[in-house]
């Protein structure tokens, strides 16, 4: 993108990029069967969440192990709007746009509740709160059943496709366009807020919070706008998710599924929006191939069984650890390697052993060959060749020449900087 349009930077760029990204998706679901691209849906809702917990973690440090639960919370306020919309008679795209908006506002909302606290708690604590809220939503649901449904969660009334494409693409295709552009709009506006100020403040508070404190950034604030803006990202997925499965319950978001997104956004790399979404794409197709290799295999029934369920997690460890020790920027630091210029040749030095001999003022020029010069008359030593001192030698340095390094808060805090006498 950078060589096509060379004149754009920044959040222009980035909007760009992400529009073609996403007109490419569309396009590619041409060329998949209805199954793949009932997979490819799948992987925009978790990418909407895995990009959300990236942010949350890669850029301000904060360490989320309730994501699962912040998409069970957009799902169910998608699925009771949908119901209520279609109880009113409104249908199409009205009932979509309001279902996501509700999605939106609860997951938001719970993610600002659990931003407070994160701005108070941090490390083991605050994972420790998350985790609860991801286990207690069995329990939510059972205690509201009448509203929830209880275990078999909330069925929503069946989005067909439009009249004028029915010709044209299947469900499941239309599935797969709406979900990609859901997660095209959340993913491209997340990686705008992270190349804008509030990505700044956030980096700034997971490096150094004090020192953040001290140049003028509100860290409590940050941490809060972090887990908010991760929630609706979280709360968007789930909503896309229940479009795409036609309902929403909470055996779907289990405390093994939110501990699957951490292990995603880790193997992908965390900060990084592309690690997101190879992370979304092995959560969705690595337990579909070891399942279609385990079935090729002259396996035993029992044994195939068993290895059903627990392979995928043995996998998924094993390839964390893999990744961990290879790679530990996680596989998205694969393409920056290879884009890493390649080191300059350092100059070769000249005909060692010669010295300069000393000049009209008795003091002795550079060495020809990279030795330092022999001291004159008033014990100072001219540097040698490449701007080397001879050894042990030191050079004098005028008085006051030291520059301030203080740190220039209006970067980070956007306010005007110290003056300095």
């Amino acid at each position: 993108m950078t060589r096509l349009l060379p004149s754009l930077r920044g959040i222009p760029r980035t909007l760009v990029f992400g529009a073609a990204l996403t007109v490419l998706a569309i396009g590619g679901t041409f060329l998949l069967d209805p199954y793949r691209n009932f997979q490819l849906a799948t992987i925009a809702a978790y990418f909407c969440a895995a990009a959300g917990l990236t942010l949350l973690i890669g850029q301000s440090g904060q360490l989320s192990l309730g994501q699962a639960a912040l998409m069970a919370a957009g799902g169910y306020g998608y699925a009771l709007t949908a119901n209520a919309m279609t109880d009113a008679g409104v249908t199409g795209l009205p009932r979509f746009l309001a279902g996501m908006l509700a999605a939106v506002v609860v997951s938001g909302a719970l993610g600002w509740l659990l931003g407070l606290a994160a701005a108070r708690l941090r490390g083991p604590y605050l994972a420790g709160v998350t985790l609860a809220l991801v286990i207690a939503v069995p329990a939510i649901a059972a205690v509201f059943s009448g509203v929830l449904r209880g275990d078999q969660g909330v069925q929503i009334a069946y989005d067909g496709v439009p009249p004028l494409l029915e010709r044209l693409i299947a469900v499941e295709q239309w599935q797969a366009w709406v979900a990609i552009l859901v997660a095209g709009v959340v993913v491209t506006a997340l990686a705008a807020l992270a190349r804008g100020r509030l990505g700044l403040r956030m980096r700034a508070v997971r490096d150094d919070d004090t020192a953040a404190r001290l140049n003028g950034v509100r860290a409590g604030r940050v941490k809060v706008s972090a887990f908010t803006v991760s929630s609706v990202a979280a709360g968007a997925g789930g909503a896309v998710l229940c479009f795409t499965t036609q309902s929403v319950s909470p055996g779907a978001y289990t405390l093994a599924f939110s501990l699957l997104l951490v292990v995603a956004v880790v193997l992908g790399g965390l900060g990084s929006i592309g690690g997101a979404a190879i992370g979304s794409a092995l959560i969705v197709l690595l337990p579909w191939l070891l399942t279609t290799l385990t079935a090729a295999l002259p396996v035993p029934a029992e044994l195939a069984q068993r290895l059903s369920g627990n392979l995928s997690i043995l996998v998924f460890g094993a390839l964390l650890i893999v990744v961990m020790l290879v790679w530990p920027g996680g596989l998205a630091s694969l393409r920056r390697r290879r884009r890493r210029p390649a080191r300059s040749p350092k100059p070769a030095d000249a005909d060692p052993g010669s010295a300069a001999a000393p000049d009209s003022t008795g003091h002795s020029g550079p060495g020809a060959g990279g030795h330092a010069a022999a001291p004159d008359s008033t014990g100072h030593t001219a540097p040698a060749a490449g701007g080397r001192a001879a050894p042990g030698t030191t050079r004098d340095a005028a008085p006051g020449a030291t520059r301030d390094a203080a740190p220039d808060a209006a970067v980070v805090a956007g306010g005007p900087g110290p003056r300095h006498p």
